[in-house]
């Protein structure tokens, strides 16, 4: 079985797409989809996990594009569709079946597509589709969240923010992913010594969440640019104030490194004001929630964001960071990038297989480059495409072996 943890030692030397051209002798013309280039040599089972609204349609265009860039590298895929979130509960009457879990525990890889709709709005919290997303990342121990957040050349005008701001960043969250306030005990609801309602959580970590979350966020920038940004609210919270003294301690590891910290809120401010000053930042789990939200939006549209969660070992778990948009769900409007993306994550940071992933990557940016595009970064000029068709262009990319990055 593939090791997530295998990968956290090799995090991110330079996110995709940094230094991928796209092919300028491809031709329009529809491809034949080929055959694996060699004969398979390597196989691997994945666990796709479509959820909810949008999933399933962005999951079904990824593991074409998936199957297709790993057969030209000798790879095959032994695939496994599993329900989480609310289509569980519709199924099982639980958000993460057991049956789920042990099938995601077993493989190589899991590729998540969205969770959560109106639908389940009002249920109980223990039968929420996001409580699922919460036992699925426990499960697998997977505390290590990164998400990358690049303004591509051919979306930044899709950028809300002015093109001189917007143009170049590129930068990475690690984000914490098993503790915090989303974990922490005690929590739940209560009464007041006045008699009134309330309802709280605790946020909380120990000195090895901290310092596991914190090593990992160094490694990746020692193979960034060398500067780290600890991002907390250490002038309020106790937990914040442990949070910056053990990161601290951990810095003494990589001498290399620049390290500087930041409240969130402030942060938050800079993000949009000169989001090109960060390169990688670590935070927490609910700061690092908030934070890449926003940073997706630098990029022009969340539906281009991936992400790799990734623990000690056991496998890895990929999944787009937007979420499951029911306005739009069945009416072929999503933005399947996202999700194509973390299939190329899922290559290279879960099975290790960087070649394909480049393919994928490579793909992507020729999509991009000869003017599809889906609702949420189109622009005049370019071609307004479906869910479905910018899945397939994908592949024709995919299948002319665009030249991939060195």
């Amino acid at each position: 079985m593939a090791m997530a943890s295998l990968q956290l030692n090799n995090a991110i030397a330079k996110p995709f797409f940094m230094g991928v051209r796209p092919s300028s002798s491809y031709k329009n013309s529809v491809g034949r989809i080929r055959c694996a280039a060699t004969t398979p040599s390597k196989r691997y089972t994945i666990t796709l996990l479509p959820g909810d609204g949008i999933g399933p349609e962005v999951i079904s265009v990824a593991t074409n594009v998936l199957k297709l860039a790993a057969s030209l590298e000798g790879i095959e895929f032994d695939f496994q569709e599993m329900p989480v979130g609310g289509a569980a509960l519709d199924s099982t009457g639980l958000p993460l079946p057991a049956e789920t879990l042990s099938a995601a525990k077993q493989s190589d890889a899991v590729l998540l597509g969205a969770i959560g709709g109106y639908k389940w709005d009002k249920n109980e919290k223990h039968l929420k589709p996001e409580t699922g997303l919460l036992q699925l990342r426990a499960g697998l121990q997977v505390f290590a969240n990164l998400r990358p957040a690049i303004v591509l050349p051919q979306l930044v005008d899709a950028s809300t923010l002015k093109k001189e701001v917007a143009e170049g960043v590129d930068l990475m969250v690690v984000r914490e992913l098993t503790g915090g306030i989303y974990f922490g005990k005690p929590r739940g609801f209560s009464v007041n010594e006045n008699g009134q309602e309330i309802g709280f959580n605790t946020e909380v970590y120990a000195a090895h969440e901290i310092d596991r979350i914190a090593r990992v966020a160094f490694e990746t920038a020692r193979k960034r640019s060398g500067k780290l940004c600890s991002v907390d609210k250490a002038n309020v919270l106790e937990a914040s104030i442990f949070w910056r003294k053990r990161v601290t301690a951990i810095a003494s590891e990589y001498p290399d490194v620049e390290l500087s910290h930041m409240y969130v809120d402030n942060a938050a401010m800079q993000l949009v004001r000169d989001p090109k000053q960060f390169d990688t930042i670590v935070t927490n789990n609910i700061f690092g929630d908030i934070l890449s939200d926003e940073a997706s939006m630098i990029t022009g549209s969340i539906g281009m964001l991936p992400s790799a969660s990734l623990g000690e070992s056991g496998p890895g778990l990929f999944e787009p960071i937007h979420g499951s948009a029911p306005d739009i769900a069945g009416q072929d409007k999503a933005n399947p990038l996202a999700t194509v993306l973390s299939a190329a994550m899922l290559l290279k940071y879960g099975l290790g297989e960087e070649n394909a992933a480049k393919r994928i990557e490579a793909a992507v940016l020729d999509t991009l480059s000869r003017g599809y595009r889906t609702g949420d970064i189109y622009s005049a000029g370019n071609k307004l495409v479906g869910c479905k068709e910018m899945g397939e262009e994908v592949l024709k990319s995919v299948d002319s072996q665009v030249p991939a990055p060195v």
